[in-house]
């Protein structure tokens, strides 16, 4: 372990730009669940467990149209649960090493919880690719409009989970509105704001061709594999080094290099000025 922090912090000093990845463990340390397996799920929200409902049931869009005081209750929750959760001090470390670098940083994650951006990360260096919780769209939808939950309060039982009316309402028709979030088996998704910001990663990733890359990933499973990919192909077409912190999954192609730690832990110990 203290070769590959050793290694690990080579790379991060050496490196001119830094991209950052992350997915779900990157929020454990901020006291987020990361919904890991049905026991995970049905730990944070009881009431699934009685009702047999999985994760991956429970992320769907279907439930806006059969069952929308349940699905407003699920996201709602989380919604309230973000804005009231602090990020942790490794934000703000990897905003500190990506602010000395020459290059930048860019941060791709797909996490929907704002994470990033309330730990003071520029919002045009933030690709979210499964949508933003913060965001909503119309649940039909009527129109391609995305617009901020900022001033949408959603109120939920703590006991049933489910959420108390009014439930947020689209502004053009006053139907039904949705998180503009990607979930499982989703056609109704609006994907532009996602698209804005990949074309901006883009962008950034052509401007610092030529220059040394290290990829700091955080927290990112196998389960649903975006991030890692993500990760291992930015390596492979900028010639860069990968840095996987992973509590339970840290395996890495060859040459790279993998740390079993969590991720405020690990940040902590890589930030030590030796």
């Amino acid at each position: 372990m203290r070769k590959k922090l050793g290694l690990a912090r080579e790379a991060v000093a050496d490196a001119d730009a830094i991209l950052i990845t992350a997915g779900a463990g990157m929020g454990v340390d901020s006291g987020l669940p990361d919904f890991r397996g049905n026991e995970g799920f049905w730990e944070a929200y009881p009431p699934m467990k009685g009702l047999g409902i999985s994760f991956f049931e429970m992320a769907n869009p279907s439930w806006f149209e059969r069952d929308p005081t349940l699905a407003w209750g699920f996201y709602g929750h989380r919604l309230n649960l973000y804005r009231n959760t602090e990020p942790h001090e490794g934000f703000e470390i990897l905003r500190t090493w990506g602010q000395e670098k020459p290059g930048g940083f860019f941060v791709f994650t797909s996490n929907v919880d704002g994470q990033f951006q309330r730990a003071l990360f520029p919002e045009d260096r933030i690709l979210e690719c499964h949508g933003s919780i913060n965001h909503l769209q119309c649940a039909s939808p009527c129109t391609d409009d995305i617009w901020s939950a900022q001033d949408q309060d959603v109120a939920v039982d703590d006991q049933t989970f489910r959420a108390q009316q009014p439930l947020p309402s689209c502004p053009r028709c006053g139907g039904l509105a949705r998180p503009n979030v990607l979930m499982f088996g989703d056609w109704s998704w609006i994907s532009h704001r996602s698209h804005e910001q990949e074309s901006r990663f883009a962008t950034w990733l052509q401007s610092i061709v030529g220059q040394k890359l290290v990829v700091v990933e955080l927290g990112a499973g196998t389960a649903v594999p975006t991030v890692r990919m993500t990760s291992e192909q930015t390596v492979q077409r900028n010639s860069g080094a990968l840095i996987r912190i992973n509590m339970r999954e840290p395996q890495v192609p060859h040459d790279q290099i993998g740390i079993a730690g969590g991720a405020l832990e690990t940040l902590r110990s890589l930030d030590e000025r030796e």
